[in-house]
């Protein structure tokens, strides 16, 4: 991929000899008098590089680096200006610049410097994407969705993982709880530091003990060795405790008294050991509720309440059912290895109007089956469970019969709504070429 890079000076000649030099090294280089015009240029393409004058017609350039790397956080910048101050390289470094040169430049020296910048964005690059093919191989998965309830999820995440409190993720089963869990961890201070994830329902008070707590060697009959728990394994890290409103009440004054003190005992132990977690916990219950009828500790609730981070049900953003699908379509074509590409429209119709008590994970089920039974490349009704296949044509009962041209338009129009109007998902979906929906979109007035 060819490198792109900005120049942007008030002075022609600035801009006219630094392009000539820099474009020498095989670069494309765009040349700009002006930050305004530079910045919307930048927001549509990113450059890879930006030599950046200070002193601009519209402006002070170093203003300018929060606006540049916000746009692409991988894009360095040079600053250049031809009344130098130790104040003014300061604030430019402390803005982001990776150097800060004064006129007149020498050409050769700002070469040396391009190559330099572009090697340490090279690098911050090749590690990012090896992190996240280290989060792939270990099974993270992205959250999916554009409707207005799941941005706000969003938003929220954006909001808390730099800050470092507890969170309580409020949601049905099925809604992604850990997903998020993971993404608010991703996003904050403690990422490079483990991710502990604990399901609290279902198990004995004591195997909840010795999992979070651990034990001494000798602390009880079969204790043959020390054990660590989860809360201290995650140290410097998150630890996710899902169903948290299924421990027993004896547990939750233990994992009170952890918060609190930020130390533990091990099972058996007399050495107190400093805890630096932080933890997110979920449930499907209301923990108000549950706290005001004494089925869980109110001061426990108060604690992991700090921030609360409600979970829409997928009924909820129905807009989002194609696109989720189409994932788990390209998910689950790839592990079975089946080239299955395309969803039947009449299967799709399906999945949309669909009820979903189970979610996105019942969704990711429903998707996994019918990839395992499809035939060809093209998900069809046939391949959906039974029950879902009952909804193929009552769902079209009461509406009378109309002209095949009427149902077409009426179904176009309905995928349209359902993908955003994302015609490249639309005409996926409807498996037929973009240049036909086009023509469909034209003829039936669904612009």
């Amino acid at each position: 991929m060819t490198t792109r890079i900005a120049v942007v000076d008030d002075e022609t000649i600035v801009c006219s000899r630094l392009s000539r030099a820099l474009g020498k090294d095989g670069a494309t280089v765009e040349a700009f008098t002006e930050g305004g015009t530079f910045l919307a240029r930048h927001a549509e393409v990113p450059f890879d590089l930006v030599f950046l004058d200070v002193n601009l017609p519209d402006g002070d350039g170093i203003a300018h680096i929060p606006a540049i790397k916000a746009a692409s956080p991988a894009t360095e910048v040079i600053v250049v200006t031809g009344y130098g101050s130790i104040e003014s390289a300061i604030a430019a470094v402390k803005a982001g610049a990776f150097h800060y040169v004064q006129k007149p430049v020498k050409l050769a020296e700002v070469r040396h410097l391009a190559r330099s910048a572009l090697e340490r964005a090279a690098l911050r690059r090749e590690n990012r994407e090896l992190r996240e093919a280290l989060r792939e191989a270990d099974g993270e998965k992205p959250i999916i969705g554009s409707a207005p309830a799941i941005r706000r999820v969003f938003a929220m995440i954006d909001k808390v993982a730099p800050v470092d409190c507890n969170v309580l993720l409020l949601g049905a089963s099925g809604t992604g709880k850990e997903l998020v869990a993971r993404a608010i961890h991703r996003q904050s201070g403690r990422s490079e530091r483990p991710f502990v994830s604990f399901n609290c329902g279902g198990f004995s008070e004591e195997l909840i003990s010795s999992e979070l707590f651990g034990y001494e060697k000798g602390a009880f009959t079969g204790a043959g060795a020390t054990k660590i728990g989860l809360l201290e394994a995650a140290a410097g890290g998150t630890v996710f405790l899902d169903e948290i409103g299924e421990m027993p009440l004896a547990m939750q004054v233990r994992l009170l008294r952890a918060i609190q003190e930020r130390r533990i005992l091990r099972v058996g132990g007399v050495t107190p050991i400093d805890l630096d977690i932080r933890i997110v916990a979920a449930t499907n219950k209301d923990l108000k509720h549950e706290a005001a009828v004494g089925a869980f500790r109110e001061d426990l609730f108060f604690r992991l309440n700090v921030v609360t981070i409600h979970l829409p049900r997928l009924d909820e953003r129905r807009e989002d059912i194609a696109p989720l699908a189409m994932h788990f379509l390209s998910k689950y074509g790839a592990a079975f290895r089946k080239a299955v590409t395309a969803i039947d429209p009449e299967a799709m119709a399906i999945l949309a109007n669909y009820s979903y008590p189970g979610n996105v994970r019942e969704l990711e089920n429903i998707i996994e089956r019918g990839v395992a039974l499809a035939d060809g490349d093209t998900l069809r009704v046939r391949d959906l469970p039974s029950d879902l296949r009952q909804l193929s044509f009552d769902s079209m009962e009461g509406e009378g019969l109309a002209s095949l041209e009427d149902m077409e338009r009426r179904y176009i129009a309905k995928v349209l709504e359902r993908t955003g109007y994302n015609k490249g998902l639309a005409s996926k979906i409807l498996d037929i070429p973009r240049t036909t929906l086009w023509r469909k979109i034209k003829q039936y007035g669904l612009e």
